[in-house]
This record gives C-alpha cells, sequence and structure tokens, in this order.
C-alpha cells in the first residue's frame, strides 16, 4: 500500500473509495436475489416447492457456499501475478456471475418437482460460489489499500454505501416494475426470470468497474514473497490466523445473529404480505427506505468510531437496532399497532425501517473495519498476511448458522400449516400470529447475544498502530520498544 511521508499510509481518494465501494453492488444484488426473503417465498410459493423442501436446500447451498470460501480466501493470499492476488479472480468472476444469475432464475418450467428442485440448488450453489470468486478478494483488498485505522472505517462505509444502494435499489426494481399488479404480482414466475437478466447484467458491470478502476492500486498492494513451505506450517500459519482472540469473538457473534438473520429473511415477505397486509408497491417502498437509510448509516459510521472508539460504537449501534427492529411485531402482539386499514401502520413500519437499517448500517461498517483490524493482530503473531482466509472465515459461521436459521424458518411454516398455494393476503391472522410468537423471542434473543459476544474484542487504536508499525519496521511513538523485534515481542 502507498505510504505518506514518515511512513504510514497515505490518505486514499475519494476516486479510490468510489471504484472500491462500486463493486459492492454486485454483492447488493446478489445478497437480496440470493436472500432468503426472496428464495424462501419465490421457492416455495411460485415455484412450489415445500416449505421444508426450500428450507433444507437453501441450508445446504449456504453451507457448501461457507466451506468453499476458506478455500477461495487462501488462493486469493497465495495467488502471485503480475495483476496481483486479489484482480485476476475478481475479472473472471465477471462472466460466471452474470451466467449462473441467469441460468438460476431462468429454471424449466415443465419439469417435474424434484428435477426443478435439484436444477435450482445445482444453480444456487454455483451462482453462490462465482459471487464469492469476487466477494472474498474484494473484501481482502480492503486492508491492503490502507492500513489506516479510521481510513478503513471511511473505506467501508464506501462498501456499504454501494452494497445497499445495489441491493434495495433492486429491491425496489423487483416489486415496483417486476412484481407490479400490472405485471401479474409477486407470484408471477415469469416476471423473476426477467428479473433475473437484469441483475446479472448489474453485476457485472459492478464487478468490472471496481476490478478497472482499482487496478492502478496493485503496484502498491502488499505481495508476501512466495514460499514453499511445508504443509505442516502452513497449517499452523492457518491455525494462528484463525484462532485470533478477536477473530474469534467476531466469528461467534456472526454464529448467534446468523441465525436471527436467515430466519428474518426468509420470513419478512410472509409477514410484509400476511402481518401487515402490506402491497408490493408498499414492500418496495419498504426498500427505499433502507436505500435513504444507507446515506444516514454511512455518515453516522465514522464521526461515531472517532467519538466513542469503534467496539463502543459498534456496540451501541448494534444495541439499538436490533431493539428497534423489534418494536413493530412486539407492539402488534401486544395490541399497541393501529389495524392493517389505518395508514398509520405503513408509516410506522417505513419510519422503523429507516431507523433500525440506519443504525445497523453504520454497526456494520465500523465491525467491518474491526476485522480489518485483525490482518495485521494476526500477521504478528503468525508473521504471515492472510487477508483473504481472514474475511472467509469470519463470513463461515453465520452462513452456516444462518442456513440454519432459514431451514428453522421452513421449519416452522411447516408448524403452523401455513397454507402454500394461498393467494397473496389470504392467510388466516391467527396463523401469522402464532408464528410471530414464535419468532420474535428467538430472533431478539440470539440477537442480543451476538452483540453481548462482541464485548471481548480487544483490538483498539493504539494495539493497532503498535501492529502495523512491528510489521512495517517502525518504533511506535510513545513507547519505549526501539526495536520491531521487541515490539512484536510484547504483542505476542
Amino acid at each position: 500500500m502507498a505510504e505518506a511521508p514518515g511512513g504510514g499510509a497515505a490518505p486514499l481518494s475519494v476516486r479510490s473509495k468510489m471504484f472500491y465501494g462500486f463493486g459492492s453492488v454486485a454483492f447488493g444484488v446478489a445478497t437480496l436475489g440470493l436472500s432468503s426473503s426472496v428464495l424462501q417465498p419465490y421457492l416455495n410459493r411460485v415455484v412450489g416447492l415445500p416449505a421444508l423442501w426450500v428450507g433444507a436446500a437453501i441450508m445446504a447451498t449456504l453451507i457448501l457456499d461457507a466451506l468453499i470460501d476458506p478455500t477461495i480466501g487462501q488462493w486469493s493470499d497465495k495467488l502471485r501475478t503480475r495483476w496481483g492476488r486479489r484482480h485476476p479472480l475478481m475479472y473472471v468472476s465477471v462472466p460466471l456471475v452474470a451466467a449462473s444469475c441467469i441460468a438460476f432464475w431462468n429454471s424449466p418450467a415443465d419439469w417435474p418437482p424434484q428435477t426443478v428442485g435439484l436444477y435450482l440448488m445445482g444453480t444456487l450453489v454455483l451462482m453462490r460460489i462465482c459471487v464469492s470468486l469476487y466477494e472474498v478478494p474484494s473484501q481482502a483488498l480492503a486492508p491492503e489499500l490502507t492500513s489506516d485505522y479510521h481510513q478503513r472505517t471511511s473505506l467501508f462505509s464506501y462498501r456499504f454505501f454501494f452494497g445497499v444502494i445495489g441491493g434495495f435499489g433492486m429491491n425496489v426494481v423487483l416489486y415496483q416494475v417486476f412484481l407490479s399488479p400490472a405485471n401479474g404480482g409477486v407470484l408471477n414466475r415469469e416476471a423473476y426470470a426477467h428479473y433475473g437478466v437484469l441483475a446479472a447484467l448489474v453485476m457485472a458491470v459492478s464487478i468490472l468497474v471496481s476490478a478497472v478502476g482499482t487496478h492502478r492500486h496493485i503496484p502498491h498492494l502488499a505481495a508476501p514473497p512466495e514460499r514453499q513451505a511445508p504443509l505442516g506450517q502452513l497449517l499452523r500459519e492457518i491455525g494462528g490466523t484463525l484462532s485470533n482472540r478477536s477473530l474469534v469473538v467476531v466469528m461467534l457473534s456472526g454464529l448467534c445473529s446468523g441465525v436471527a438473520y436467515g430466519m428474518n429473511g426468509a420470513l419478512s415477505q410472509y409477514f410484509y404480505l400476511e402481518f401487515w397486509g402490506l402491497t408490493a408497491a408498499q414492500i418496495s417502498y419498504l426498500a427505499l427506505a433502507s436505500v435513504l437509510a444507507s446515506i444516514s448509516g454511512v455518515a453516522m459510521a465514522a464521526p461515531a468510531s472517532r467519538l466513542f472508539g469503534k467496539k463502543a460504537a459498534m456496540l451501541g449501534l448494534f444495541s439499538i437496532a436490533t431493539v428497534t427492529a423489534a418494536l413493530p411485531i412486539l407492539l402488534r402482539l401486544l395490541g399497541l399497532m393501529p389495524p392493517n386499514s389505518s395508514p398509520w401502520v405503513f408509516a410506522i413500519l417505513w419510519g422503523d425501517a429507516f431507523l433500525a437499517t440506519s443504525l445497523a448500517i453504520s454497526g456494520y461498517i465500523v465491525i467491518s473495519s474491526m476485522v480489518a483490524d485483525v490482518v495485521e493482530d494476526a500477521a504478528v503473531k503468525t508473521g504471515v498476511r492472510s487477508e483473504g482466509l481472514l474475511f472467509a472465515a469470519n463470513g463461515l459461521l453465520p452462513k452456516f448458522t444462518a442456513g440454519i436459521g432459514v431451514f428453522l424458518a421452513g421449519l416452522l411454516l411447516t408448524l403452523v400449516a401455513f397454507p402454500t398455494d394461498a393467494a397473496a393476503g389470504a392467510v388466516a391472522p391467527e396463523t401469522m400470529r402464532r408464528l410471530a410468537l414464535i419468532v420474535l423471542p428467538v430472533t431478539f434473543g440470539m440477537n442480543m447475544l451476538s452483540i453481548l459476544v462482541l464485548v471481548f474484542y480487544r483490538i483498539d487504536q493504539e494495539t493497532h498502530e503498535r501492529n502495523v508499525a512491528a510489521l512495517e519496521g517502525r518504533p511506535v511513538v510513545g513507547e519505549d520498544e526501539p526495536t520491531p523485534e521487541a515490539v512484536i515481542a510484547s504483542a505476542g
């Protein structure tokens, strides 16, 4: 990475941050398109597969993807080309992401259910792998672009801004255009096929623009020498990276929140349509609230991080976001929400979505910056930079547990006897009330547990600057240790 005069990281230009962040449009679109909030009702109510099949299939594909991600991360870390370690994989992903997306959303309509189910599961796994082929190297690129403690928060702000814009922007298009009443409504299978073509094009363009826009940084990126280490040593290095205390804390937090994320995502459209009685247009307006929330969320992240410190800011933001997100369903169960016929219902849901999403985005920006800080902490202890492996490992447990959450959602839909063939808005209110009474305490409890775990994260600004100085061979201002060896020894 480029250095400022006198050592340290040179400031990244706004242009560089925008090019880097723009690639997350693809991840946002993929997150929406591959999210259980779209997949569960699409496969269950549109394609016609049983809810339990769908939950099991989504869980299986997430687990397979989670197992493959560390392999991609390790491959990216070890890759040596004239275009660096990350960009070759990012370029290769462009046509693969587009082709797999089109293949998934355009499944044959005249095949038997079992055959269609196998086809969809196979193409879903393929699409997740292709997206990871871009996303894992792209995430690993962030700590290479800058080692500065606060610049990283700014860099991830751009990443999350474009990711949210891409994901929720396509959500608006999906419900306002493709699934509008004039186009056949939310259960129109052909509309999803057309959406898949547009999603493929948007993802391919965003990845290519980001890769080309950050290409000029390749000469300044970390390029560790190629090593032929014995297998035992490689395994010890991988173990040293994955056993980093702060990384383990973040992974355990993701393990808890993943269950809640999977359940909420899989059931969100069911709640929008049946619990709140929203139309497709209103669902898209909720997505618009999230798009606007990306602006306020990005604006809050860096100031909150500087004012309170990354850890305290993240804990506060996530705690308030979790409580805020749970309030509407809780108030309805307590009989304190207006009836669905009241215009206040949508106004309350919109305001709640804006506030909760703003806080959550800020929290995710800060914690992503905190994960990037683990790179140097692990490198000081192991002697090896493993950005790709580290970011892939961070997403490992959340994908496992998100898959479990989706499976549990399918199980709950079966348990409450949710009618697969019911028209939108025709499900009995008591069915949805039974579902809410189970889902709310489980998801709220898992989210709060994930926040409590993060109390044990221990890398602050002083620790990070000591780690960077040790890796760059610079003394730390205000420290007595004059040599990198002494700094490394004290950090160990």
